[in-house]
């Protein structure tokens, strides 16, 4: 694998852009991501250039977001995690139990699949949250689309779980959106 994982930086706003609306495109998008290309595209420059800012290191720490970058630094895949206190308001899902991350916006370009880029996407985005302090991040979790075979296999792959719990997908509530989750090794 011939890219580096990093944090984004907030002045990257245009290529954060650019990575969300192509993972828009994808042809899964609609069972990966719970946003439309023809809702991001409309978005201002502000919404995000605060979108960057709060995914990199100086954005307060409650989300992160990683990229897979090339030599050439283009940007072959990301990944996003918020942190989840039992005390926050719920994002998504299920209120959270304990201190948690969770993982959204994953993305891998077609071109870098099967590359090794989301292994070391998930790397890096579990070992941060292991590094997390007051209090220390007791799981990680992620909700995938009950038809999302190609994803929810993925992550079993790499150690995740299914705990049983689902929550209705947004604007399908006959489709469910099914939990996974690495606990924190003792």
């Amino acid at each position: 694998m011939d890219y580096s994982i990093r944090t984004i930086r907030a002045d990257e706003w245009e290529k954060t852009r650019e990575i969300r609306l192509a993972a828009l495109q994808d042809p899964v998008a609609h069972l990966a991501f719970l946003d439309t290309y023809e809702d991001a595209v409309e978005r201002p420059d502000a919404f995000w250039q605060d979108r960057a800012e709060g995914g990199s290191e100086t954005g307060g720490g409650k989300v992160r977001q990683l990229v897979a970058e090339a030599p050439d630094g283009s940007w072959a895949g990301t990944i996003t995690l918020l942190v989840e206190r039992p005390s926050d308001e719920v994002r998504f899902g299920e209120a959270a139990k304990v201190d948690q991350t969770h993982i959204v916006g994953v993305y891998v370009r077609p071109e870098a699949r099967g590359t090794g880029v989301i292994d070391a996407l998930f790397r890096a985005g579990v070992e941060w949250s292991w590094t997390l302090p007051d209090p220390a991040i007791a799981r990680v979790r992620l909700y995938v689309h009950e038809e999302n075979a190609r994803a929810a296999a993925f992550y079993r792959r790499f150690g995740f779980v299914a705990t049983g719990e689902s929550v209705a997908m947004p604007g399908d509530e006959g489709a469910l959106e099914l939990e996974y989750e690495l606990v924190r090794p003792s």
